[in-house]
């Protein structure tokens, strides 16, 4: 079953999102989390690319091994610095080793030198191409409180239409921590012509430092009941995990008592986080 199938179904689903190891590190401690993980039991899995490509080689082996252990994987492919023969062939390995799902993603550009020339510009390019294949379930990313780069909601919402008119069958947002931004943003999706289904993105905070430098960098809101959790466990490891694993699952049951369908879990390779949430909302999730 395809994720765009398994969204289909209309029941609450949350998935899980791990990273593969960086180049040359062992490929031992992300094989653990994410059996881990699948032992979970989430919808879907997903295998990001890492910062502009660097880790793509381990993304293949990482969601492969997602599928060994009976979970769907959604494998992360970006255009920016890949050349389309480059793609292609990534497109090959990828239904060769069974992965029927992909988040077509631009990509970061390079942390030094140019862009390759030949490359695509716009995750509509890799998305019209991954559709022509006729082979996969294919997702897009959405950011609630607009794209870095984007000026202006309505225009980064008008781009949105453009990649999702070139053939995605779902949205997964980026990480918020205020539900209210989530359900304006769907609103405002919904009127402007996109009916696709939009997973939301749920980030347990476990590290105090680590959330705030994130937030730095794509300008999510923080509420003030959030910044208060931070502020008065964020330096104790133990006490951060209990206060972000409730945060999160008190997010996740608003959403779904609301309406949401489908939560995306960016578990940042801590099965422990997952495993907690999974347990939080089992009577949920069975019902």
């Amino acid at each position: 079953m395809n994720i765009k199938e398994i969204l289909a179904l209309g029941r609450p689903s949350v998935s899980f999102e791990v990273f593969p190891p960086k180049k040359d590190a062992p490929f031992a401690p992300v094989a653990s989390a994410v059996e881990r993980l699948c032992a979970a039991k989430p919808s879907f899995m997903s295998v990001t690319y890492g910062a502009a490509g660097s880790a793509n080689a381990n993304t293949l082996a990482v969601a492969r091994h997602v599928q060994e252990c009976g979970i769907p994987a959604l494998a992360h492919l970006t255009c920016l610095t890949s050349p389309p023969e480059r793609i292609e062939g990534e497109l090959d390995a990828l239904a060769g080793a069974g992965i029927r799902n992909i988040l077509a993603l631009r990509g970061d550009p390079p942390a030094s030198g140019p862009i390759p020339q030949g490359c695509f510009a716009h995750a509509s390019d890799l998305v019209a191409v991954i559709r022509k294949r006729g082979l996969f379930a294919i997702g897009g990313a959405c950011y609630p409180e607009c794209h870095p780069e984007c000026a202006h909601i309505s225009d980064d919402i008008a781009n949105l239409k453009v990649k999702v008119d070139a053939g995605l069958d779902f949205l997964t947002t980026q990480m918020f921590f205020d539900n209210g931004v989530y359900f304006h943003y769907l609103s405002r999706l919904r009127s402007a012509g996109i009916t696709i289904p939009v997973i939301a993105g749920i980030m347990p905070v476990t590290n105090g430092r680590q959330i705030k430098r994130i937030c730095q960098l794509s300008g999510t809101y923080l509420p003030p009941r959030f910044r208060s959790i931070v502020d008065r466990f964020g330096d104790s490891p133990a006490a951060m995990l209990d206060a972000g694993v409730a945060y999160a699952t008190e997010q996740i049951i608003d959403l779904f008592a609301n309406g949401a369908d489908a939560v995306h879990v960016y578990t940042m390779n801590r099965p422990e986080t997952g495993e907690r949430i999974m347990r939080n909302l089992e009577s949920i999730l069975a019902g």
